[in-house]
């Protein structure tokens, strides 16, 4: 576990110093904290309490850092189905399945989901556009345009997914009821 006090001194714009008084510890007790040391009893409440914080939510997991990063991954690997057939969908479920916490778990489903309904989406436009050029007598290739779309479409998904992951830890882009 690592504190995250120093991020959250300068979210509200403190020095050492300043925390220090606020709080009622030393500054070299400030200093010791923000350099990996972990506060306990009167010195954990009185941080917290000056950071407006609570004291549990005063450290970070080093493990979050890891999850985000397999859920990125997960994410990423749905642009294998630009280039294999369902590879949007079957690359993210093995590395769901394959991966063992909850957090990772519920982000691949929420990647496979919206994956799922992309393909299938796609697959009813590409079988019906031969049917529509024909009823129209259209020249020009009409499946052309659904799997513009699609490509366009799933770059869009995975970079959103992508800059969400990094900003917030989250989807942007999820289905509102998981169905796996």
């Amino acid at each position: 576990m690592q504190p995250k006090v120093k991020l959250l001194r300068e979210d509200k714009n403190l020095t050492q110093t300043e925390l220090a008084e606020k709080s009622g510890l030393s500054l070299r007790t400030i200093q010791r904290i923000e350099s990996g040391n972990i506060p306990k009893g009167f010195t954990l409440k009185a941080i917290a309490q000056t950071l407006e914080i609570e004291p549990e939510n005063l450290f970070s997991k080093e493990e979050e850092n890891i999850q985000i990063d397999r859920a990125k991954l997960i994410n990423f690997s749905a642009l294998t189905g630009l280039i294999i057939p369902f590879g949007g969908i079957i690359f993210p479920a093995i590395l769901t399945y394959r991966t063992q916490d909850s957090v990772n778990r519920e982000l691949g489903k929420s990647v496979i989901g919206v994956q799922i309904i992309l393909a299938f989406v796609i697959s009813v436009l590409l079988i019906l556009s031969p049917f529509i050029q024909h009823w129209f007598s259209i020249r020009f290739p009409l499946f052309l345009v659904p799997l513009m779309a699609f490509i366009i479409l799933k770059l869009w998904i995975v970079i959103k997914n992508g800059i969400s992951l990094n900003q917030t830890n989250q989807l942007s882009i999820k289905l509102k009821n998981n169905f796996l």
